[in-house]
């Protein structure tokens, strides 16, 4: 598979996604990126935007299992990963599956639950196995974890930590629709729902695929040295308190990759990395009192850095 072939699978798979979500092309987009970069991400929005309706139409559209867990207070940590239980009749131990068992997993309100049980995602995120009672179980591939979070209403939640935000490779908003959008998403819904009339577009082994093309792609000095010098300039701003850690260079670099690979390029122009910058920094990063008092957004000081930060001539 080559950068072209890559872009004509990726084509297939938006506009199949795009028969369900109208309109909504830079989350689509992201979505797609999160996948082939083996990434997760975290869809922050107000309710009723097709949080859930995206991912569930992105696992269809790829042919992958998918799992929506949704999480309460209630919601256990073993409910995520799973539990050993013991059969007193054959006096045999057995390992029931978890939530993350799946290769799409949606995580749905994931604020809604207790820091213990969000926790139990971070080694699923970052090493795709769990360790339940000393065993380790590796997770089916691919394996992408896209949670959701309504960032309005805060009675009964739990912030995540940073930790936990930090196992995400971006925060994808998806906004309101435009007039028009608005309009097509009433006409569609006069009648049953279009889900059932999506049909899978590629299988799990062509998102493999995909994601081997993605470390493939080609990313000069410059564009290291470019992605490095936007984190460090996070660190050592004023109205920043914690800055991007490496692991969030590493989510830029890899973001912009992908995004090469979206527009059936092998190789990384500054352009890419710019374009990634907002989504995949911006929940990282933490505003010092003083930034918040100015009535300052992590949006905001992500674009200063990036006029600071001279942008790279690549050929």
């Amino acid at each position: 598979m080559n950068a072209t072939e890559a872009k004509e699978i990726l084509e297939r798979i938006r506009a199949n996604i795009g028969k369900v979500i109208i309109g909504r092309s830079d989350a689509i987009n992201l979505a797609l990126i999160c996948l082939i970069c083996d990434g997760h991400a975290l869809i922050e929005d107000v309710p009723g935007l097709g949080k859930t309706t995206l991912v569930s139409t992105l696992a269809k559209s790829i042919g992958c299992s998918f799992t929506r867990l949704q999480f309460t207070p209630d919601v256990m940590p073993s409910d995520v990963t799973g539990f050993t239980m013991y059969d007193m009749k054959t006096s045999e131990k057995h390992f029931i599956h978890g939530a993350v068992m799946t290769q799409v997993l949606l995580a749905d309100e994931i604020n809604r639950t207790s820091p213990k049980t969000q926790s139990a995602l971070l080694q699923a995120m970052q090493e795709g196995q769990v360790t339940v009672d000393g065993k380790t179980h590796d997770l089916p591939r691919p394996f992408v974890v896209m949670a959701t979070q309504n960032p309005v209403e805060l009675t009964g939640t739990y912030a995540l930590p940073e930790a936990q935000l930090d196992r995400f490779l971006m925060c994808i908003t998806i906004g309101y629709p435009e007039k028009a959008d608005e309009k097509e998403i009433l006409e569609r819904n006069k009648s049953k729902s279009r889900m059932a009339y999506v049909e899978p577009v590629a299988d799990a082994s062509m998102v493999l695929d995909l994601q081997k093309q993605v470390d493939d792609i080609v990313c000069t000095e410059l564009i290291t040295d470019y992605v490095v010098e936007l984190s460090r300039k996070t660190r050592e701003n004023k109205e920043v308190m914690l800055g991007v850690s490496p692991r969030g260079s590493i989510a830029l670099l890899r973001a912009a990759m992908g995004e090469a690979l979206m527009n059936g390029r092998s190789y990384v122009l500054p352009d890419d990395v710019q374009k990634m910058l907002e989504p995949v920094l911006a929940h990282r990063i933490v505003l010092s009192s003083q930034a918040y008092a100015q009535h300052k957004t992590a949006r905001t000081i992500l674009e200063d850095i990036k006029k600071q930060v001279i942008v790279p001539a690549v050929e």
